[in-house]
């Protein structure tokens, strides 16, 4: 990506593991990391909604943490970790296990929030696994709340999510 008002030295090298794999570029000192994803590196499945952390919409995991890419610098991100909905996929393809159960309960609309659910709910799924416990219903709704979806109403994305955490 060019940079119209910065010239190449007063650009950061960024390099992050970026699902599994390293990935170069380059940052403006104030980037947003999801900017960065989109612009600079080309994944297009980080949205951008509401540019100030309320909506979800750009969640991903950094070193493995659910967090709001609009809110973290991309230079914040250089030498670590960074997950997106590109990578819950397997290589081949294959839908990871929350995905095809949003697929199935027909957990989605528009899809706009759908990457930035899915980011938090794999996050969060992860951590209630490690500690042994299955969350009820009125806990999904609550992690939900960090989200904003304006099509489904959440009821499909509520039952997909209690069919993945008590599989």
């Amino acid at each position: 990506m060019t940079h119209p008002t910065l010239s190449r030295t007063q650009l950061h090298p960024v390099t992050i593991e970026l699902n599994g794999r390293t990935r170069q570029g380059h940052s403006a000192p104030r980037m947003l990391l999801s900017d960065y994803l989109r612009h600079e590196l080309g994944l297009t499945g980080t949205h951008v909604g509401c540019e100030h952390g309320v909506c979800g919409a750009c969640t991903v995991r950094l070193d493995g943490v659910a967090c709001r890419s609009c809110l973290t610098l991309a230079v914040q991100a250089d030498g670590r970790r960074v997950d997106t909905v590109e990578g819950l996929a397997g290589e081949d393809g294959v839908l990871s296990e929350l995905q095809a159960a949003f697929k199935r309960h027909h957990a989605l609309q528009c899809g706009f929030c759908t990457a930035g659910i899915l980011m938090s709910s794999a996050d969060w799924l992860e951590r209630l696994r490690a500690q042994g416990r299955r969350p009820t219903e009125q806990e999904v709704r609550e992690m939900l709340s960090g989200h904003l979806c304006r099509c489904t109403g959440y009821t499909p994305i509520v039952s997909a999510l209690m069919e993945v955490a008590h599989a």
